[in-house]
């Protein structure tokens, strides 16, 4: 148990879970870091897991052989998507919408 002086001056709070390290002569005291599992409820990591197992199947880009292989696709995604905003802001029936 630390001493209610020292977690005060520390800035730990009752409850909080604290880790212990020692080396070379030295003991150091910290917060103990959620681990992902403790950060999210159920229903959030149902999402989270769904999305990963969603994630490889792409979209891809690539492999680019060459640095400019990957600017050449980055401007051309730059012109598709500002043609795409160009074509929504012309038409009376959208809004304007930037991407």
């Amino acid at each position: 148990m630390v001493p209610s002086a020292i977690r005060r001056k520390a800035g730990f709070k009752d409850g909080d879970k604290l880790e212990f390290k020692a080396a070379g002569g030295v003991i150091t005291i910290s917060r103990k870091l959620p681990v992902a599992g403790d950060e999210y409820t159920p229903a959030q990591r149902r999402i989270i897991d769904a999305r990963l197992t969603e994630a490889p199947k792409g979209p891809y880009h690539g492999p680019f052989e060459t640095a400019e292989e990957v600017i050449r696709f980055i401007r051309k995604e730059i012109r598709n998507r500002k043609a795409q905003t160009s074509w929504f802001s012309k038409s009376a029936a959208f809004p304007t919408v930037n991407l």
